[in-house]
């Protein structure tokens, strides 16, 4: 027994310090995403977009609650149908990841907002919290659209990490008409317990059991250096409580954020609508059900446009 103490006692601390440093390089790497700047053509290229669907552009900034400058390109076709979309790309992408959906949107009428996350693109922000910081963020860009374009209806259409944040902004604007989130996670320690398992080529359960106090020292690091708590970002607790109408589409063969985070969310909210696409990979719908995709995105907004205000009164403050 003794000879066994002597094993295990040194054993479980150096498995403590190489937990601890695992947790230190995670958090860190997890908070700080490569950024991907918008290349100095980008402008050049969305305004021949605009132009071609006949649409016109404006460069817009505002501030964060933090001070940080959050910005972003406004895009209103000439024939509007009075509505408008907030579209938010994924993880160490910029605002040209949603160009597509922006196309899609502006043919049939839809103004379309395209902001840079903070801590991507041209936005500034010293660190990336999917979905703390920036339910607040997208609160902000809401109220931009609703004071100074006044829409009949505000919509959003997030995909991977801003699906996420987009879910989690229901908690702080419930003004949205209707939004629609393409593979997100469920909360931030589930996607946790599938980077600690995809890692080893492996599943969720990893990161649940044996490499658990990874995800708890990184979650205190954060905590005690930054005083952010990322435990508190729960897209599906957010979801469970908002009457916002969602629909979740998700790959059934997503190795990225698996399906099963959408079914949580959708476990939580009978209202909530979710599209399995078969075959579809990460963010993959557009590319293996391309026309279904653009259909079930147009119905769904359609489906949920809102009732108009009476006379005198603005669409978005009569119905919040």
């Amino acid at each position: 027994m003794r000879k066994l103490l002597r094993l295990l006692i040194p054993a479980s601390v150096i498995y403590v310090l190489l937990c601890a440093a695992a947790a230190v390089f995670l958090a860190d790497t997890t908070l700080h995403p490569n950024r991907r700047p918008l290349p100095a053509d980008a402008e050049v290229q969305i305004r021949d977009t605009a132009a071609e669907l006949q649409s016109e552009v404006a460069d817009v900034q505002i501030p964060a609650a933090d001070n940080a400058a959050l910005s972003a390109w406004f895009i209103h076709p000439r024939h509007s149908n009075g509505d408008a979309v907030i579209l938010l790309h994924g993880l160490g992408d910029n605002r040209l990841g949603t160009t597509g959906y922006a196309e899609l949107l502006l043919k049939h009428g839809y103004s379309v907002l395209m902001p840079d996350a903070r801590a991507h693109g041209a936005s500034g922000g010293r660190i990336a919290t999917y979905g703390l910081i920036e339910q607040d963020d997208v609160r902000r860009w809401f109220e931009w659209l609703a004071r100074n374009e006044q829409p009949g209806c505000i919509y959003a259409l997030g995909e991977s990490m801003g699906a996420a944040q987009l879910l989690q902004s229901l908690k702080a604007e419930s003004g949205f008409c209707a939004v629609i989130a393409e593979s997100p996670f469920s909360s931030f320690r589930e996607i946790a317990y599938d980077r600690i398992g995809q890692q080893f080529h492996a599943g969720p359960w990893v990161g649940r059991t044996v490499l658990r106090p990874i995800i708890e020292f990184a979650l205190g690091f954060v905590r005690w250096k930054y005083h952010l708590n990322l435990a508190e970002v729960e897209p599906e607790q957010v979801v469970a409580q908002t009457h916002v109408p969602v629909l979740l589409i998700h790959g059934q063969i997503d190795g990225n954020i698996p399906i099963r985070h959408s079914r949580r969310i959708k476990l939580r909210n009978a209202q909530v609508v979710l599209w399995e696409v078969p075959g579809a990979d990460h963010c993959g719908a557009i590319s293996v059900a391309r026309e279904e995709f653009f259909s079930k995105v147009l119905n769904w907004f359609a489906a949920h446009r809102r009732v108009e205000p009476p006379r005198g009164q603005s669409p978005v403050t009569a119905n919040r």
